[in-house]
């Protein structure tokens, strides 16, 4: 039986929705076959489709006609349907011509996990159910568990991003208890790593960077809300609440700092300061930003299609957009200047800092007093009128009259500044009695201004109306708009108030049927390279169909059903025999199945790069382990930043132990990502799908960049210290802090040549052993002998190199 759902509807989607789909002013003909009723619409006796009747279809006789002007799709379009898609359509019609929904607008439902046969006994929970069947189906086999050593270092990785210390490694290796997985998992979900390993791919959603972005890219400080994110994963926020005190939590009753904090996640957007900008340009940048990042992070939908027309794939309406962009279009935000502390905020000032601060606050209200008392002294104000419209005030400049109004306590530092100009030659004792609250007034500006400041979200007392904007210009307003859903998705409750907190629930809501499997097919892609659907942006009809639909929806369903417990989630995935797996593929695999759609076999790729730098750090001892605070600059090639902002912004590489603290934590400048992090996502915008790629270049860093040359020396330091070892005890050590596992008889000659040829090429050339060692800030222990150090810092690099140490076996 032809699915419509998984056959005919992709079909339809790629060669016909974008003349005659829900876009309605590219729609040709007045023909819609994206929904029931224009797909069996009968027009003048002749039916589009008419179900058991292919040859009585306009549908099938246009696209097998062989007539130019009458087959469809035009050829002009340059896109044929395959004689393949012709036959499917035909059996379709004759078939009776079932209609479905996308698979993703479907009501989220759990199938019942299938039997497995054979395989029952390598089933640990039900996901293997859906995976093994699947497999039976294609008369394939699981692979075999992985050894004990690889899985110690899959599961630490995926968990925390790091390598497991050789002692988690013996202890898993060594625990007979049949529990002894179990063990693992419970201390890796428990550990803080992994609410920092967890946080990268929600910071790249959530566009997360430590400056403003375009020309100026001035430096903000919203790392309060990085760490806040840290230690919602590590405590195990449930995920609906992750949602809506991020979205909202400004709006729940009596919110709490934390729940206002959050609310940064709208904020990570770009601020454009540059001069020209006009600011109501800026603002409606910002809003639509908001609704695109949580149209990508909570729906998996291309919303930012709709800025302009209605969607060409998906039924979504340009009102619909505007729509949900009335959501966010409440906010007090004028999109003047580039102020990257910009109002609404929230101030996290050093204890010192805030007793400062109360302090010249305290002398500020001493000194206004005694300064209100003088002036009416000597400027009195009768009642009714004010200090410009009496005494000697009545003579006075505009401005003088204009701050000589307002209480003292109220002036700036640069208004009392222009009265003390003023009155300089005029009344110099009350020129002189001005002084200290000017300078008092400028201690506080001062203390103020060092004070980390997190953009935060709030709502205007009174509504802002929203339009639909032609073209998606600011200045193009047409009808006007109110807050809703999109019409083909679960309508709001009735009778809730329209704002951020009413939108947060509706995405977390049991009617809504693509937030939870969108962010299970996001997780299941951390453990495995690829989503379950491979598109994670993008879960409209042009996405990819899912390869193991029944799973994703279990797994979703469940997600729900455990109160969205994403370290539930987590367990459930890597406690499966799917994950445990051994990564080797066979001849018949690599075949049939070549990107591991199938799941025959564990996944192996390329670490990302940031995990690759704290997998170096680790192992060497070097890693500073600190969880939160302000971000660092490590090591950087000289002239990045200052060639990249025109000069404008310079790199001081910071010292000690912040060039040692996990990638997390580095200075994210929005026009110039760090530059050890290949393949990371730019953070301009949302992004839910990293690149993976294999290029000479990640090779010229890991190879030579000050990272990872300093972390070998400091790994060889920490081979060749202690207790006296052989040669090939220091290279099995070497191993085992890299890849958790010994090296082969054959590996350990290897490298023990390497040593050899290493000895002998340091020994040749003093000047260059000195110049290795002196790589990096870390100090060298003066115990080791120098020639020793140098050649097995060498040996060091290399297995930090190997293509087994940057890849998840």
């Amino acid at each position: 039986m032809t699915s419509f759902r998984n056959d005919i509807l992709p079909i339809l989607s790629d060669r016909c929705f974008q003349c005659h789909g829900p876009d309605e002013k590219a729609r040709k003909a007045k023909l819609r076959l994206d929904t029931r009723e224009g797909a069996f619409r009968v027009k003048d006796g002749v039916a589009i489709i008419a179900p058991g009747k292919s040859e009585e279809s306009a549908l099938f006789r246009r696209i097998a006609s062989s007539d130019p002007d009458e087959i469809m799709p035009p050829p002009s379009v340059k896109r044929p349907l395959s004689v393949s898609q012709i036959e499917m359509l035909k059996h379709w019609i004759e078939e009776g011509a079932t209609w479905g929904e996308h698979w993703a607008f479907a009501k989220l439902s759990s199938p019942q996990p299938p039997p497995v046969g054979a395989f029952a006994n390598r089933v640990a929970n039900p996901i293997d159910n859906f995976v093994f069947a699947r497999l039976l189906k294609e008369d394939l086999a699981p692979s075999p568990e992985a050894p004990r050593e690889t899985l110690v270092r899959r599961l630490s990785l995926d968990l925390t991003g790091l390598p497991p210390t050789l002692e988690e490694v013996a202890d898993f290796s060594n625990d007979p208890s049949p529990l002894a997985y179990e063990k693992l998992l419970d201390r890796l979900l428990g550990s803080a790593a992994f609410g920092e390993r967890m946080a990268w791919e929600w910071l790249d959603a959530a566009r997360y960077a430590d400056s403003n972005g375009y020309q100026g890219d001035s430096d903000r400080t919203m790392w309060p809300w990085r760490d806040w994110v840290i230690e919602a994963f590590n405590r195990n926020l449930p995920y609906d609440q992750f949602t809506v005190w991020q979205l909202a939590g400004d709006l729940l009753p009596d919110a709490s700092r934390d729940q206002r904090l959050a609310t940064g996640f709208s904020r990570n957007h770009m601020i454009n300061g540059e001069g020209g900008r006009i600011p109501e340009e800026n603002r409606v940048d910002y809003v639509l930003d908001m609704t695109e990042t949580m149209g990508t992070v909570w729906l998996g939908l291309t919303l930012n299609c709709c800025r302009c027309h209605d969607h060409k794939f998906d039924p979504l309406t340009r009102r619909d957009y505007y729509g949900l962009s009335g959501f966010f279009n409440q906010t007090p935000v004028t999109g003047e200047g580039g102020d990257p502390q910009g109002k609404p905020n929230l101030d996290f000032p050093t204890p010192a800092q805030a007793a400062a601060m109360e302090k010249a606050r305290a002398e500020i209200r001493g000194e206004a007093v005694a300064l209100d008392e003088l002036e009416q002294a000597v400027f009195p104000r009768p009642a009714g009128k004010s200090s410009a419209q009496s005494g000697r005030a009545a003579g006075f400049p505009d401005n003088v009259k204009k701050i000589l109004q307002a209480a003292a306590s109220s002036r700036s530092r640069d208004q009392l500044a222009e009265l003390e100009k003023h009155f300089e030659k005029i009344d110099p004792d009350f020129s002189i009695r001005l002084k200290p609250l000017r300078e008092t007034t400028g201690q506080r500006d001062q203390i103020s201004r060092s004070i980390v400041r997190v953009m935060t979200m709030e709502d205007l007392p009174a509504p802002r109306k929203t339009f639909l904007l032609e073209r998606g210009l600011y200045n193009k307003t047409g009808d006007e708009v109110v807050a809703a859903v999109p019409a083909s998705l679960p309508p709001l409750p009735a009778g809730v108030s329209t704002n951020r907190l009413s939108l947060a629930r509706w995405l977390v809501s049991p009617e809504n049927p693509l937030t939870a499997r969108v962010t299970v097919n996001r997780i299941w892609q951390q453990f495995f390279g690829t989503g379950l659907v491979k598109t994670p942006e993008d879960f409209g009809v042009q996405g990819e169909f899912p390869k193991h639909p029944e799973l994703l929806d279990w797994l979703a369903s469940e997600f729900v059903r455990s109160g969205w417990d994403l370290k539930y989630l987590c367990r459930q995935i890597v406690a499966s025999s799917t994950y445990r797996q051994s990564s080797k593929i066979t001849p018949k695999l690599l075949e049939i199945d070549p990107e591991n759609r199938l799941l025959a076999r564990a996944p192996r790729f390329r670490m990302p790069a940031w995990m690759i730098r704290d997998q170096a750090l680790a192992a060497s001892g070097l890693l500073v382990r600190q969880v939160g605070g302000a971000p660092v600059k490590p090591y950087q090639p000289p002239g990045v930043w200052e060639e990249a902002t025109f000069g404008q912004r310079r790199y001081e590489q910071d010292q000690q132990g912040k060039l040692y603290r996990r990638s997390l934590y580095t200075f994210w400048r929005r026009i110039v990502g760090p530059a050890l992090f290949f393949d990371s996502g730019g953070r301009q915008v949302c992004s839910v799908k990293q690149p993976r790629t294999n290029s000479p270049l990640h090779a010229l860093a890991t190879l030579n960049d000050i990272t990872y040359v300093e972390a070998a020396r400091a790994l060889a330091g920490r081979v060749l210290a202690g207790l006296s070892r052989s040669e090939d005890e220091r290279i099995v050590l070497t191993f085992r802090h890299v890849l958790s596992r010994s090296p082969t008889r054959g590996e350990r000659e290897v490298f023990r040549e390497s040593l050899n040829r290493l000895r002998e090429e340091f020994a040749h050339d003093p000047g260059a052993l000195k110049k290795f060692l002196g790589v990096g800030e870390s100090r060298r222990n003066p115990d080791l002998d120098e020639l020793e150090h140098a050649a097995y810092s060498g040996v060091c690099l290399a297995i930090l190199n190997l293509d087994e140490a940057l890849t998840k076996e």
